[in-house]
């Protein structure tokens, strides 16, 4: 049923090349998920997310110090390789110091014809961020104009918000499909799923998601569900992770990680100004930890998902090395414990094999068995 979501998800480069046939105009590359794909997209261009493919690499070593997450590492290895070769922009919101050194080392190292930088703001917590967004999005509104030679009208972008905003709707009704004691959707399909919409034209990622949406009504999943698990923390994207994890006796039933539901949980909000409620929208989607100060919103949010999709614990995930996620996993994991959420931490590398964190996974799910128990 989400065969062309793997194949979408595995084949990336090849959907892109034959978008580029078909439609013209040029690749985006976005380095993060605050990246405003309404804009891109509205230019005539196909936003698309690098992301990284998980294998060893030792090309990235003159570029990003060794202490620089893998993921950051993986993305820009990927780049130096000639993998995106068909791209030929390149943009990031502002994001984490390490991702920022990937975009900057492929800005100056690999093919490209345009790149821009962003400044979203750090601090979302403030009046200030709504107008002094919208202002830069403005500003990036004009250099794509510039650079496609195309004028980007308000009718293209009020289009190009309700695609994306159907895009989070349609995303939000699979996800609901998992909050039943029967979820019919694995945690390994709805992974894809969301993965794949970073890297496929909204339009084809919208009609595949009506099409089988009739059929997932009526699914029952073989097996059993055994513990109902929540995915917490950095990038993640780690298909054989997952597929791992509800090998032995576990299901994901849902997720906190910006390649998961933070990616898409909130919609636009259209309040007459266009572009300064498409702004609004990044500034109150569920924050990533580098922006979610001084107060910690996302917590409550994390907390308030657990309890509607019905979890029996969390694995909590770091990317090596991540800054934002390793300060605030500590106080993220006792904020769980506390309201009762189970957690396992789990540090991740493209390096590391699996076998390590199947024994800890196995190991969490007796003690979740032993406590259902009593």
């Amino acid at each position: 049923m989400f065969t062309q979501f793997f194949n979408w998800y595995e084949n990336r480069h090849d959907y892109a090349r034959d978008w580029l046939a078909k439609n013209g105009g040029e690749v985006m590359g976005c380095f993060c998920s605050y990246a405003p794909e309404e804009l891109i997209y509205a230019a005539g261009l196909l936003p698309v997310r690098m992301l990284g493919a998980h294998e060893p690499q030792d090309v990235t070593e003159p570029h990003l110090f060794g202490m620089f997450c893998p993921f950051c590492r993986d993305v820009l290895a990927q780049g130096l390789k000639g993998r995106y070769d068909y791209m030929k922009g390149i943009m990031i919101s502002q994001s984490c110091l390490h991702l920022r050194q990937s975009y900057a080392s492929w800005r100056n190292h690999v093919p490209n014809s345009f790149s821009y930088y962003l400044p979203m703001p750090a601090k979302v917590q403030t009046e200030h961020s709504r107008p002094y967004l919208k202002g830069e999005f403005e500003k990036f509104k004009k250099a794509l104009e510039e650079w496609t030679r195309k004028t980007i009208t308000d009718e293209a972008l009020r289009e190009s918000a309700e695609l994306h905003n159907e895009n989070r709707r349609l995303l939000h009704e699979v996800y609901d499909l998992r909050k039943g004691p029967n979820p019919k959707v694995t945690g390994l399909e709805a992974m894809v799923l969301v993965a794949s919409s970073f890297m496929v034209d909204k339009r084809d990622h919208n009609a595949e998601i009506k099409r089988i949406l009739p059929e997932l009504q009526s699914r029952t999943l073989d097996g059993e569900t055994g513990s109902r698990l929540m995915i917490i923390g950095s990038e993640n994207d780690d298909t054989a992770f997952v597929k791992m994890v509800e090998s032995v006796g576990a299901t994901i039933v849902t997720d906190d990680h910006c390649t998961g539901s933070r990616y898409f949980w909130n919609l636009t909000e259209f309040n007459g100004d266009l572009m300064q409620s498409i702004a609004n929208r990044y500034i109150d989607r569920p924050p990533c930890p580098s922006k979610d100060w001084e107060k910690r919103t996302r917590f409550p949010h994390i907390l308030q998902m657990a309890r509607d999709f019905k979890v029996d614990g969390a694995i909590v995930i770091q990317q090596k090395f991540c800054d934002p996620h390793e300060c605030d996993m500590p106080v993220l994991i006792k904020y769980l414990k506390e309201n009762d959420i189970p957690c396992l931490f789990l540090e991740f590398d493209v390096t590391v094999p699996l076998g390590p964190m199947r024994i800890r996974v196995e190991a969490f799910l007796e003690i979740l068995g032993e406590e259902d128990l009593f």
